[in-house]
């Protein structure tokens, strides 16, 4: 068996499975590990392995732990290509935790080395352009991110932001460079890294530029980090490897759950024509029995999603974080005895932190990437012990069209 050679840490579970869905259908077969990995995780024969952190919104100090033991794994594991996956919107705060990992992973590159790359993902509306982020046409502080209950995203400027969190400079290949090629940016690149700078961001507004920046950069000699967009960009470099086929599953009940409060989400929700199930974190009721009856008219959405002002009223009774883990508990309960005891077999979850809970309340430790639903959303097959494997898209609230609850359904294993 041929050990994976590209291996990224991700700081959640949706961005997880998104950076490893796209370098899938881009010919890198893939799979996804939870947790930090130890000796009983059985690779398959991949290119890619995405080791997928809750580590977002932990403490400073545990998600660099967790980092460094992930990424010491994959180093093990033969890797050659070690890459950050952090959110294609930069979700962090002035305390990280972008810059601590990054600094930290530096530790196990050569000596001299920087973190190079970009969060740009154009296929989702993720730009960079002069260190700023859009989403679409509009500025990252102009955009619904800017008002998210754990990140708000009010700084567009990017190296501003990381150099908030980073104890080194932060330097920035302007677009006009990259515009000239792999070897303006590899140029420009290594003279801020003598300079000083530890972090090196670049702009990218469309593939192109994606291409140019994976051809500019020496995996062996710099951390590579940033979105699924530059991880597609290596793997289209590198050639595809052999296809590998997810695990069946079984002929089942479907379920959709989401926890996820983006914009985008709450057009999803609106859109979904079939039976709803509503959550509500002040009134819970008895949510398996409700669900266990609307599934009598069909595929169920239950949803937690709501406005940004119903999300500050419940917040302002609960608390930030007590809500939060209320509704990620509440869904990842239900999504375990759906599957577990009714015979559900394909669940679609919307919103990182809820599709963290639902993986861990089915005891799942691998995924297989499977068929992509739309850009950025992939469908995948998970493997439990001593269980039949079940099929789980995990969406990021951000990304699928309107009527993805009502399409997803076409590419599911």
């Amino acid at each position: 068996m041929s050990s994976p050679w590209f291996g990224a840490v991700a700081d959640d579970v949706t961005g997880a499975v998104d950076l490893a869905g796209e370098m899938a259908a881009a010919g890198s077969p893939a799979v996804v590990v939870f947790g930090v990995p130890d000796a009983s995780i059985d690779l398959p024969d991949v290119d890619v392995v995405v080791v997928a952190l809750k580590s977002r919104t932990a403490p400073a100090g545990r998600a660099v732990s967790e980092s460094l033991a992930s990424a010491r794994w994959l180093l093990d594991h033969g890797v050659s290509t070690l890459y950050q996956k952090y959110c294609s919107t930069f979700d962090s705060t002035d305390e990280g935790n972008i810059g601590p990992v990054a600094e930290a992973l530096l530790g196990l590159r050569p000596a001299g080395s920087a973190s190079v790359g970009t969060p740009a993902t154009p296929h989702a509306g993720r730009t960079q352009y002069q260190g700023k982020l859009f989403v679409g046409d509009r500025l990252l502080s102009e955009s619904s991110l800017a008002t998210h209950p754990l990140t708000p995203m009010t700084d567009p400027d990017l190296v501003r932001v990381l150099g908030r969190q980073s104890t080194a400079p932060v330097g920035l290949v302007h677009h006009e460079t990259v515009r000239r090629g792999a070897a303006a940016i590899s140029a420009h690149a290594e003279r801020l890294v003598a300079e000083g700078a530890r972090h090196v961001l670049v702009d990218a507004i469309d593939d192109d530029d994606l291409v140019a920046i994976a051809a500019a950069i020496d995996p062996a000699t710099a951390l590579l980090g940033g979105g699924a967009g530059l991880a597609t960009a290596i793997a289209r470099a590198h050639g595809g490897g052999s296809p590998s086929q997810p695990p069946g599953v079984a002929q089942g009940g479907a379920l959709i759950v989401s926890g996820s409060g983006s914009e985008r989400t709450r057009e999803q929700v609106a859109a979904y024509p079939g039976p709803v199930v509503t959550i509500d974190p002040l009134n819970l009721g008895d949510v398996p029995g409700r669900v266990r009856a609307a599934m009598q008219q069909g595929t169920v959405l239950v949803s937690a999603t709501a406005s940004p002002d119903e999300v500050r009223r419940v917040q302002a009774e609960l608390g930030v974080a007590a809500s939060a883990e209320l509704i990620e508990a509440t869904l990842a309960d239900l999504v375990r005895t759906a599957v577990d005891d009714w015979g559900v077999s394909r669940v679609i979850v919307a919103g990182g932190e809820t599709s963290g809970a639902v993986v861990e309340a089915l005891g799942v430790r691998m995924l297989h990437l499977g068929e992509r639903a739309a850009p950025g959303v992939t469908w995948s097959v998970a493997t439990r012990k001593g269980r039949p494997p079940v099929a789980l898209l995990l969406k990021s609230g951000n990304f699928g069209g309107e009527d993805l609850f009502t399409t997803a359904w076409e590419s599911a294993p």
